[in-house]
């Protein structure tokens, strides 16, 4: 006799990175995206789904953050929102620039709002209370005024200026 099991198995979703690597991952996790949800829902996904714009290293970053916040939605206890909160902070300061942004445009393709909101918050907080010298030099953005120019801009937009 069989013994029975509260697991559900899930159906599995593939993707493939722009650089061929496939990830299988649970359709509960993947519904975290909008995109792949309608797929799902219009019965898109029993394939590979290729993601053009999507590195294998920020596909993999994506993944893990649905998987963490899937996970903590259906435990739903204090101990799992404040090791969430700890993944989050951690997960908003990559090592580098580029994959921060990367992430972004993944998150924008694949339609994450709440990846979306949270990444672009943090960048928002690092551009709070700096110049625009400080945030050229922050994102490496090279000056493409001249001297004159700038102050003309400043003179048009004064209100910007002001403390």
């Amino acid at each position: 006799m069989a013994s029975s099991s509260n697991t559900e198995i899930q159906k599995m979703i593939v993707l493939q990175s722009s650089d061929g690597q496939i990830f299988e991952i649970e359709e509960s996790i993947a519904s975290n995206s909008q995109t792949l949800r309608n797929m799902i829902e219009d019965e898109c996904a029993d394939n590979v789904i290729p993601l053009p714009n999507v590195t294998a290293k920020i596909l993999a970053r994506v993944i893990e953050y649905c998987k963490r916040h899937t996970e903590a939605a259906a435990a739903g206890d204090a101990a799992d929102a404040d090791d969430l909160k700890k993944f989050d902070a951690d997960f908003v300061d990559p090592d580098d620039q580029e994959t921060l942004f990367d992430t972004i445009l993944a998150a924008n393709y694949l339609n994450i709002s709440s990846l979306m909101d949270m990444l672009c918050k943090a960048v928002a907080d690092m551009l709070k209370g700096k110049d625009a010298e400080a945030i050229r030099k922050r994102f490496n953005i090279k000056n493409d005024y001249t001297k004159e120019e700038e102050e003309e801009v400043r003179k048009e937009n004064s209100w910007a200026f002001e403390d």
